[in-house]
C-alpha cells in the first residue's frame, strides 16, 4: 500500500530554474475589502487563487457582494452588505480579522466561525474594540469564535485602544472598514511591540490608494470617514511564497529567479534580499526579476523577524542545514499562528536528528546531520514548505497532508518538481 504522504524530492543538481509565482495573499484579501465597500465596481487583477482568498471572496458573497471573473480578473461589485449570514473564515488570519468589521456594516445576523484552530487563534482585542465603536457580538464571552455580529447597517465609530501585539491583522481589520464608520477610527495600540508592520504599511497604502485619508504615529493610526473608490488592484507576486524557492538556491549551490519581482513593495517578503544574503547567497535585482545564488556552503543566521515573522519556517530549515548556529528572535508571536510554529519546528527538526530548542521569542537551531522521517505539517502551509526545503538536501522526508500548502499556495508540488527538472540545453542554429 503506498504511503499517505509526499515524499519530498531530493536535489540531484544545483536547481538552475525561473519560478513564477502567483499573487500575494495579503494584497488580495486587502484589494477584496477595500472593492466591496467601494462607492462604485472594481477589479482585483491577477489575484492569489487559494484556500485563504476563495474564502474572503465567499464570505463577501455570503453578505451581498458581487465578485466574478473577469478575464483572469475577479470584477467586484459593491451592494448593500446584507444577513442573515453564515461565513467561514476557514484558519485564514486576514479573513477572520478583516470580515468582522465589514460585517458589522451589514444587515442582519452574521455568524462567523471557522477550522478548529481558529478557535484559538487571538480574537479578544477586535472583538472588544469593535463593541466600543458600537458593534454588537455576541461570541458567549469566549473572545474567539464561533461568534454572531448583530449588524444594524452603520458602524459609529470612534477612538479605540487595543492590544494587537499578537497580530498586525488585529489593526488591519479595523482600518480597512473605517472609512465606511460614521466618524472613521482612531486606533491606538498599548502593549508588546506590534508583529509584521510591513503589513501594517500595506495597509495603510492601499488605503490611500483608495482614496481614503490616513495619518499614522507612534502606535496610532487615523482613518477619516468617507468614501472608498472603486478602482483596479495590481496584485503583486507573493514575495513570502518565494522563501523557500530563493532557499533552494543555496542548498543546492544552485540559480533561482523569481520575475515580476517589484523594486519597492511593502510584502515583509521583500527583507529575504538581505537575509539570504546574510547567510552567503548572491543576491541581484534587475529587469528579469531578483535571483538568488548559491555559492556551494552557507551560514546560519542571527536575525530578529518580529516583522517578518511569516518567513520564519523556511528560515528555520536553512538554518537546520547551514554550516554555523542560527538564533532568530522576535517571533513568540508565532505560537499564536496556524499552529504555534516555534513549537512545532522545533518538534520536526528534532524528530529528524536535528538540534532546534525554543528560546522565549523565538528559535536557536544548531545544525546536525539530519536523517528521513515524517514531517508534521499542523494544517499549516509554511511547515509544509519549510519540509519540501530540508528534503532538497535529506533523503526519504516524508511530509504529511501536503494539500494543506493549497491555503496560499495551491500549485506547490508542480512548481517545486518545475524547479528540480532538469533543463533542457537549447541549440544554436
Amino acid at each position: 500500500m503506498s504511503s499517505p504522504h509526499w515524499l519530498a524530492p531530493v536535489a540531484s543538481a544545483p536547481v538552475d530554474a525561473t519560478v513564477p509565482l502567483p499573487g500575494s495573499k495579503s494584497m488580495t484579501n486587502r484589494a477584496l475589502i477595500l472593492a466591496a465597500l467601494a462607492t462604485g465596481p472594481g477589479r482585483v487583477v491577477r489575484p492569489l487563487r487559494s484556500r485563504d482568498t476563495l474564502l474572503m471572496a465567499d464570505a463577501l458573497r455570503g453578505l451581498g457582494v458581487g465578485i466574478v471573473e473577469d478575464d483572469g480578473a475577479w470584477r467586484v461589485s459593491p451592494n448593500e452588505l446584507i444577513g442573515p449570514a453564515q461565513l467561514d473564515v476557514g484558519l485564514a488570519g486576514t479573513v477572520m480579522r478583516f470580515l468582522p468589521p465589514v460585517a458589522a456594516l451589514a444587515r442582519g445576523e452574521v455568524a462567523i466561525d471557522g477550522d478548529p484552530r481558529s478557535r484559538e487563534r487571538p480574537m479578544g482585542p477586535i472583538l472588544a474594540a469593535l463593541r466600543d465603536l458600537g458593534a454588537e457580538i455576541d461570541d458567549g464571552g469566549r473572545e474567539a469564535m464561533p461568534f454572531t455580529v448583530h449588524a444594524t447597517g452603520a458602524v459609529r465609530g470612534g477612538a479605540v485602544t487595543i492590544d494587537a501585539s499578537g497580530s498586525s491583522q488585529l489593526v488591519s481589520g479595523l482600518l480597512l472598514a473605517a472609512p465606511r464608520f460614521a466618524k472613521g477610527v482612531e486606533v491606538r495600540h498599548e502593549g508588546p511591540p506590534v508583529p509584521s508592520a510591513p503589513h501594517l504599511e500595506m495597509t495603510v497604502q492601499m488605503l490611500r490608494e483608495a482614496g481614503a485619508v490616513v495619518e499614522t504615529g507612534d502606535d496610532v493610526w487615523r482613518v477619516a470617514p468617507g468614501p472608498i473608490r472603486g478602482r483596479d488592484w495590481e496584485i503583486e507576486p507573493d514575495l513570502s511564497n518565494s522563501a523557500e524557492f530563493l532557499g533552494a538556491a543555496l542548498v543546492t549551490a544552485g540559480r533561482v529567479t523569481v520575475p515580476g519581482w517589484p523594486a519597492k513593495t511593502t510584502q515583509p517578503g521583500d527583507a529575504l534580499r538581505g537575509l539570504l544574503a546574510a547567510m552567503g547567497a548572491e543576491v541581484s535585482y534587475g529587469p528579469d526579476g531578483l535571483t538568488v545564488r548559491g555559492t556551494g556552503t552557507f551560514t546560519g543566521l542571527e536575525a530578529d523577524l518580529h516583522e517578518v515573522g511569516e518567513l520564519t519556517p523556511v528560515l528555520a530549515a536553512l538554518a537546520a542545514l547551514a554550516s554555523t548556529p542560527s538564533r532568530l528572535t522576535g517571533i513568540a508571536h508565532l505560537r499564536g499562528h496556524e499552529t504555534d510554529r516555534l513549537a512545532a519546528l522545533v518538534n520536526e527538526i528534532n524528530a529528524l536528528g536535528g538540534d532546534a530548542r525554543e528560546l522565549a521569542d523565538g528559535l536557536e537551531i544548531r545544525p546536525r546531520p539530519l536523517h528521513g522521517g515524517v514531517f508534521h505539517t499542523y494544517d499549516d502551509h509554511r511547515m509544509v514548505m519549510a519540509a519540501s526545503v530540508l528534503g532538497l538536501a535529506v533523503p526519504g522526508i516524508e511530509v504529511e497532508n501536503v494539500a494543506t500548502v493549497g491555503k496560499t499556495l495551491p500549485d506547490f508540488t508542480d512548481l517545486w518538481s518545475g524547479m528540480l527538472a532538469p533543463r533542457t540545453p537549447t541549440g544554436k542554429g
